[in-house]
């Protein structure tokens, strides 16, 4: 990654995961956009400059969209591992009492989730097309604790996170890289799962992984699948470990800089295969987002603008020119398509 961090920024901020992704139908899909789906877009930029890029490839754990956030949260920086972004950590000291989530603890994101079995690997199912309520999760929940519990891991039902995903605290997160969901979903999972040391037969990502194999075994028979079968809905057969980490000394979670606003409409069409959908995202954000940052510049505010893609991302803010450089700028502004390339 790019060792150089953008400044402290306490404007608006947008940022846009997925702007740009490997898939190989993005591009004919963004060649196919009509300029009026990105209209506002373009003139923002030619408003903007370059603040900061972050440069990686697309096998990293961390996406640069979650890079990106961790940044301007102040929970990461350049030197922080592939893969340790605390955010689960994070959720426990904005979530949890003092007294759990004490300072300097280590904690992870758990999310039951469908592993589609295929005869050469499983390929990780979006959690959310389980639908999982409270009731089922509070089930699976407390099924799952004494296997968890065994390797000295607590898991934690959270109200605010919803059904969906865990906090589990346990010291074995503490340096356990592991892979944002975003960088598995409707993948093998076999290349993203945490690395194992073979010459280490206690290692943590050991551990790991035989609490998936046991998790697969207990609810390969579980009653709740069985009447989620009933219902034709998909069985919850495993579990994804992400988030992992401790918050460094001193950090305080109500502390940290502005929230960027992080819309997941573009993610979530890419993740459905769903070009049509990606195209009316774009058009979507364009129209609304991104002309209200355009507004606010134009009425004189600062404000940034990071774009992501899966291999890296850059961020953008509002451009203090003299003369001559504004209408350089307006003369040869760089092609959107090729901003989006880059990344």
């Amino acid at each position: 990654m790019s060792a150089n961090s953008p400044t402290p920024f306490t404007g608006p901020q947008l940022l846009l995961p997925f702007a740009a992704c490997g898939a190989e139908a993005w591009l004919p899909a963004m060649k196919a956009l009509p300029a009026d789906s990105t209209r506002s877009l373009a003139q923002l930029l030619r408003g903007m400059k370059s603040a900061h890029t972050d440069e990686a490839d697309a096998h990293t754990l961390s996406p640069p969209h979650e890079r990106a956030l961790a940044r301007a949260l102040g929970i990461a920086d350049s030197g922080t591992p592939d893969g340790l972004i605390p955010w689960a950590a994070r959720d426990a000291a904005l979530h949890l009492p003092a007294s759990t989530a004490s300072a300097g603890k280590a904690w992870a994101w758990i999310t039951p989730c469908h592993w589609a079995m295929g005869r050469e690997h499983a390929t990780l199912t979006d959690p959310a097309a389980l639908g999982l309520q409270e009731g089922e999760s509070r089930a699976l929940l407390a099924a799952m604790q004494p296997y968890f519990e065994g390797d000295g891991i607590t898991l934690h039902y959270v109200p605010a996170l919803g059904p969906a995903r865990w906090l589990a605290e346990g010291e074995l997160f503490r340096s356990l890289p592991t892979a944002s969901l975003d960088r598995v979903l409707g993948r093998n999972v076999d290349p993203w799962l945490p690395k194992q040391d073979k010459s280490d037969t206690n290692s943590t990502a050991r551990k790991i992984k035989l609490l998936q194999n046991e998790m697969q075994m207990l609810l390969y028979t579980h009653a709740l699948n069985d009447e989620r079968a009933a219902r034709r809905q998909l069985p919850v057969n495993s579990f994804w470990p992400s988030g992992t980490g401790a918050l460094a000394a001193g950090y305080t979670a109500g502390e940290a800089p502005s929230m960027p606003a992080m819309p997941r409409s573009l993610a979530q069409a890419v993740f459905a295969d769903d070009w049509a959908a990606y195209a009316q995202a774009w058009a979507a954000l364009d129209a609304n987002e991104i002309a209200a940052l355009l507004a606010r510049q134009r009425a004189g505010e600062a404000v940034r603008l990071t774009l992501c893609g899966e291999r890296g991302a850059t961020t953008f803010e509002t451009a203090h020119q003299g003369l001559f450089a504004k209408i350089a700028a307006s003369l040869a502004p760089t092609p959107l398509l090729t901003v989006l390339e880059r990344l």
